[in-house]
């Protein structure tokens, strides 16, 4: 009778974290906005402090949205707060008009960035930025791509 309750009591408090945590992360505001995420499935694992998304996911705040094959979520349950987001396949964060691709992608709370792996690219209209590794930091707006290799699309002349 009391394991309906348990297993009730660990979605609730998973749901609460990820949806409405003051300290969300993947926003560089003075007061952090909460993050929804959405998928097919959802695995909390309250032990570990971990939940698992997979199936479509997508992670989004008021200016950034993440999309995955799979992400979990390790979150600090005594202080309310995600720590770090790992997110697997597909990846893709957007925000404002830029687009940052790649296989795998783990976002930092305490860093405040982004590490993107696995052929990362990033698309700014038609300049792309390619690399073996792509680090995005999140309160500063810039980038430090290892092993980069630049295409700009030079407009000038043209109408």
């Amino acid at each position: 009778m009391l394991r309906p309750f348990f297993i009730v009591n660990c979605i609730l408090t998973i749901f609460i974290l990820c949806f409405a945590a003051h300290a969300a992360p993947l926003i560089e505001q003075a007061e952090k906005k909460p993050i929804i995420i959405t998928s097919q499935t959802l695995t909390a694992d309250n032990k570990n402090n971990t939940a698992i998304f997979e199936g479509s996911v997508v992670a989004k705040t008021d200016d950034i949205t993440i999309y995955s094959d799979k992400m979990t979520v390790f979150y600090d349950n005594s202080e309310s707060r995600i720590k770090k987001i790992h997110a697997i396949g597909n990846v893709k964060v957007h925000r404002n008009e830029r687009a940052i691709f790649s296989n795998e992608a783990t976002y930092l709370d305490d860093e405040e960035k982004i590490i993107f792996t696995g052929d990362p690219k990033a698309v700014e209209g038609e300049n792309l930025i390619t690399g073996t590794q792509i680090i995005f930091f999140l309160k500063d707006d810039r980038a430090l791509i290892e092993g980069s290799r630049v295409i700009l699309q030079n407009k000038q002349g043209q109408k």
